[in-house]
């Protein structure tokens, strides 16, 4: 989104200079700062308060505003299965013991009654 923006609005900065109106990189970077989405309101309140807008350049700003768009944009967020045990003498290895060394082979001693589910935080289920 925020590259095809800032190709529409150089295609329309150039169309506009190639006709003898030229603006400066300094109007066009506060044209697209006006005219942003919601979405990105306080990434702009940002951008105006920690640097001189004077002298941003162009590629700058769209890298800044690139860089919350794959934040805020991100599906692949990751939600980690919690874990909770009872005993802790065995330094992290669990209540069987086991470290992990023959993964998938002891299914049968694996308490689901300790297992928080991601999605509800249930116990007994993941």
């Amino acid at each position: 989104m925020v590259n095809d923006y800032f190709a529409r609005t150089l295609t329309i900065a150039n169309r506009m200079k190639a006709n003898g109106e030229n603006k400066g990189d300094t109007e066009i970077v506060e044209k697209i700062l006006r005219s942003m989405t919601p979405k990105f309101n306080y990434v702009v309140c940002s951008i105006e308060e920690a640097q001189d807008t004077n002298k941003l350049s162009i590629d700058e700003l769209q890298s800044s505003l690139l860089v919350h768009e794959q934040r805020t944009s991100s599906p692949e967020e990751e939600q980690a299965l919690k874990v909770t045990y009872g005993e802790t003498s065995n330094l992290g290895r669990g209540r069987s013991g086991y470290q992990g060394c023959d993964r998938g082979r002891r299914r049968s001693n694996f308490d689901k009654s300790t297992v928080e589910c991601f999605n509800c935080h249930k116990l007994g289920h993941f």
